[in-house]
C-alpha cells in the first residue's frame, strides 16, 4: 500500500492499478468507524504508464461500486495519517473560537456539560477510563500502545474498534488548545477521575493558560445529569477562585510523573490519594455477592453477569469500572473457580455460577 496526502484528499493506492481517494471534509478528527462507514470515498483506476506521485483524481472518472477490505492496524494507521493533517491545517486555518476550554473525565460527563454551558464553548470527554490498566509511560507513544495491548487483551468494552483513535483525538484537541483562553478541568473523588487530573495537567504542562479546578465531588455535581441551574449554582461558588499557581501545577505534574512509572492495572481513591491494589483486589467479593445470589435461589443456578455486577456496584462506595469486575469474573472462569454458560463476548452474553465443591 502506498499512500500521498493533497489535502482536503487522501489518496491509497492498494492494488497495482486502483487508486482509493477520501475527500476530508471536516476539522473534526475522526476514528476507524467514520473511515469505515464514510461515502466519502471514491476509486479510480491509474493509467498504464502514470505515476502514483502525480495523480491527480481530478483529471479521471471514478469507479462506481468498488469497495476495499484494509486490516485493522493499517486502518489505525490511515486514521492516524488523516488526523495529522486535519491536526495541521485546522491550527492554520481555525483556531478555537471559543470564551473557555471544559475538559471532563468521560464522555458521558462531557455530555450533560455541553448541553448546559452557554456557547460558545468547547467541551473534551476524554474516552478512556484510568483506574484500570497501566498507566506506564502513557504519555508517550510506547505506553498508549501498552496500555492499548493491555485493554485490548483483557478488557470487554465493546468499543476496541474506536478506542486507540478517540484517546489519541483527545490528546490532539489538548494539544490545539489556544493559550489565551482558561481551562476548566471536571473531576471527582475517584481513582478514574484524579489520575484523569494528574495526566491533563501533565499534557497542559507547557501551555501558559489559567487553568481552574472543578471538583462535582466537594460541590455536590452530578455531571451525568447536569442541568442549567445546578450548572449556574456552580460557578457562582466559584467565583473569585484564582487559576492554579505555577507550584500547585508542577506538584500535579510530578505526581503524574511518578504514577506513570507503575505498572499497577488497579487503582482506588483511598484517604484522598491514588493507591495502586493487587489485580485480585476485588475477587472475593465477586465470590462472596455470588454465593450469596446462589442462595436466595431456590437451586444453586447460573446468574447472569450484569446482575452480579449490578450487585456489586450497591455494595462498594467506589467500584472500578464495571468493565474491570467483568474482567475478574472472566478470570474467576478460566481459573477454575466459577462454571460458565453462554460466550464471554461481553457481559450480557454469558451467565455464571460457583463451581461445586
Amino acid at each position: 500500500m502506498e499512500l500521498r496526502v493533497k489535502y482536503p484528499y487522501i489518496y491509497l493506492l492498494l492494488e497495482s492499478n486502483l487508486v482509493f481517494v477520501y475527500h476530508m471534509k471536516t476539522s473534526n478528527y475522526i476514528n476507524a468507524s467514520d473511515l469505515i462507514d464514510s461515502s466519502e470515498w471514491e476509486v479510480y483506476t491509474l493509467p498504464q504508464q502514470s505515476i502514483f506521485e502525480r495523480f491527480n483524481h481530478e483529471e479521471s472518472e471514478a469507479i462506481e461500486g468498488r469497495g476495499f477490505y484494509l486490516e485493522q492496524d493499517r486502518l489505525y494507521d490511515i486514521v492516524e495519517i488523516m488526523n495529522d493533517c486535519i491536526q495541521k491545517y485546522r491550527f492554520m486555518d481555525q483556531q478555537l473560537i471559543t470564551q473557555a476550554v471544559h475538559i471532563v473525565s468521560s464522555e458521558s460527563a462531557a455530555g450533560s456539560v455541553r448541553v448546559a454551558l452557554a456557547p460558545p464553548k468547547h467541551v473534551i470527554g476524554f474516552p478512556d477510563c484510568l483506574s484500570m490498566g497501566p498507566l506506564w509511560k502513557l504519555e508517550e507513544k510506547r505506553g498508549q500502545a501498552f496500555r492499548n495491548d493491555w485493554l485490548i487483551e483483557n478488557i470487554n468494552d465493546e468499543q476496541e474498534d474506536v478506542i486507540q483513535n478517540k484517546f489519541m483525538n483527545t490528546l490532539r484537541e489538548i494539544e490545539d488548545i489556544s493559550n489565551h483562553v482558561p481551562i476548566y478541568i471536571w473531576y471527582g473523588n475517584n481513582a478514574d477521575e484524579q489520575c484523569g487530573l494528574r495526566f491533563f495537567l501533565y499534557l497542559l504542562r507547557d501551555k501558559s493558560n489559567e487553568i481552574f479546578l472543578i471538583n462535582t465531588t466537594d460541590h455536590c455535581v452530578n455531571t451525568s445529569h447536569l442541568c442549567s441551574q445546578q450548572l449556574a449554582k456552580l460557578f457562582r461558588d466559584l467565583e473569585g477562585k484564582k487559576p492554579l499557581t505555577i507550584q500547585e501545577r508542577l506538584t500535579f505534574q510530578n505526581e503524574w510523573e511518578i504514577l506513570s512509572q507503575t505498572k499497577d492495572v488497579l487503582r482506588l481513591w483511598i484517604n484522598n490519594e491514588i493507591k495502586g491494589v493487587p489485580e485480585n483486589y476485588f475477587d472475593l467479593l465477586i465470590i462472596e455477592t455470588i454465593d450469596r445470589l446462589h442462595n436466595e435461589q431456590t437451586a444453586k443456578d447460573f446468574i447472569k453477569t450484569g446482575t452480579v455486577i449490578a450487585e456489586l456496584l450497591a455494595l462498594v462506595n467506589e467500584l472500578p469500572s464495571v468493565f474491570f469486575l467483568e474482567y475478574r469474573i472472566r478470570f474467576l472462569v478460566y481459573s477454575g473457580v466459577l462454571a460458565l454458560k453462554g460466550i464471554p463476548k461481553s457481559m450480557r452474553h454469558y451467565s455464571v455460577k460457583l463451581q461445586n465443591k
